[in-house]
């Protein structure tokens, strides 16, 4: 392994979803920013979002978004960031509009829809392809910033460590070259863990690169075996990633039934209790999914709301006008992650993570839907200004070798899957204590 170039920028950003995007839209224009992504620039799970961004539509809604998203994580979030994340969702959504976002309205005001655990509908959309708006819009933003470069198929395998504080990344290109990115700040926003599950809704390549090598230098992490497994995907036997039926489905009338065609469970339940009900009517069915059902939708109401799901299931043989779909669970989300605190700063200096990434205890156990695209842009922006405001500059640092650093090279697998351990029984060991 040789590096065979050193590249100097002012911050690195590890990651194009939302996250790493809003983050560089929020830094100081005079700063020079690399973003780097490990594949193309549309292949992040921030494109694949369906369902929408939830919002505080005004102060009468606080308390009611503040519960509904503590009870979906049963009681395990943070509620600092809880607050937090309400609190700053109208300024979020401003700004998303100010970059040419659309989400439906009606008579010039915003639409909102529902879906589980949520109490009222908060939830802004564009369709059933929320995620891919907003994530095209901020791209197409960032590309016209001549302060931020690109760099696509850039993995990283490591940060620069010096003195106890992050002073860039080394990565490899797809041609297998290896280069050092020197910065006086790093940003990791490099999404999920879904890459090492057989059935996900992530991109495969989303491995959770980030997490071990963060582990390998000691940065804190945090509540790394909470991992959300979504309801409701199209069962389908051919290999890679699955496609996520939205829970705006079920907000907007759709039911699960069983092989006997009768409803087993409250569709709106949260999202870990409605897949533990379909895991055990699976079992006693003896099937390998159970039937969704979106026939209570109006039919010009799924085609305007889910078109995207509409057509795929089409391409799949079934028309979800007309006839029941095959669902199953599989793995969604992420909500453990490197440990940061309100302006998702690590416990690195000079080091900060965002997105799905980090952790600030905001999900808690279980993530309220929809709150993932928010959670992700409010601490972006959260991080881009703290590092704005208390800027400094590193001495030089030279030329990085290759052999001071500790690339995870082929075991991060193994280096995830041994954190989810470790923090299981954690969590199993202060369950019994209590």
């Amino acid at each position: 392994m040789r590096i065979y170039m050193n590249i100097k920028t002012d911050v690195v950003i590890a990651g194009t979803g939302v996250g790493g995007l809003f983050c560089a839209l929020n830094l100081p224009p005079d700063k020079e920013i690399l973003l780097l992504t490990k594949a193309g620039l549309e292949e992040s799970d921030s494109f694949l979002a369906q369902g929408g961004i939830c919002v505080l539509k005004d102060e009468s809604d606080y308390d009611s978004y503040f519960e509904d998203t503590m009870r979906a994580g049963h009681y395990e979030n943070n509620p600092e960031s809880v607050d937090i994340m309400i609190r700053s969702s109208r300024g979020i959504i401003n700004d998303l509009v100010d970059y040419g976002v659309e989400f439906e309205k009606q008579d010039g005001k915003f639409v909102y829809t529902r879906e589980g655990a949520h109490s009222t509908p908060r939830i802004l959309f564009h369709e059933d392809i929320t995620g891919k708006e907003i994530t095209s819009k901020l791209l197409a933003e960032v590309k016209r910033r001549r302060n931020i470069k690109i760099m696509e198929y850039f993995t990283v395998v490591d940060i620069i460590e010096r003195d106890g504080e992050c002073r860039g990344v080394v990565g490899m290109h797809d041609n297998g070259m290896m280069t050092a990115v020197l910065a006086d700040y790093t940003v990791l926003a490099t999404g999920g863990i879904g890459g090492i599950y057989k059935h996900s809704t992530n991109f495969p390549h989303l491995t959770g690169d980030a997490l071990a090598i963060a582990a390998k230098h000691g940065v804190e992490l945090l509540n790394v075996d909470y991992i959300q497994i979504h309801p409701t995907t199209l069962y389908s036997t051919k290999p890679g990633r699955r496609f996520l039926i939205s829970e705006s489905v079920r907000g907007e009338g759709a039911v699960l039934f069983n092989a006997k065609m009768e409803r087993f469970v409250n569709e709106l339940l949260p999202r870990d209790i409605v897949a533990n009900a379909i895991y055990e009517q699976m079992e006693k069915d003896k099937k390998p999914y159970v039937w969704l059902s979106m026939r209570p939708i109006p039919e010009e109401q799924i085609k305007t709301h889910f078109p995207n799901i509409y057509r795929h299931c089409l391409e799949e043989g079934y028309d979800v006008t007309k006839e029941c779909i095959p669902v199953v669970p599989a793995q969604h989300y992420f909500m453990g992650g490197i440990k940061v605190n309100g302006s998702s700063r690590t416990t690195m200096e000079r080091l900060y993570a965002t997105g799905e990434t980090a952790c600030n205890g905001v999900h808690g156990k279980n993530r309220l839907a929809s709150n993932s695209l928010l959670e992700s842009l409010v601490f972006a922006k959260r991080a881009a200004l703290e590092i704005g405001s208390t800027y400094s500059e590193v001495a030089a640092t030279g030329d990085v070798d290759p052999e001071s650093c500790r690339g995870c090279g082929k075991d991060y697998k193994e280096i995830i899957r041994k954190e989810i351990e470790r923090s299981k029984r954690e969590h199993e060991q202060h369950n019994d204590g209590a």
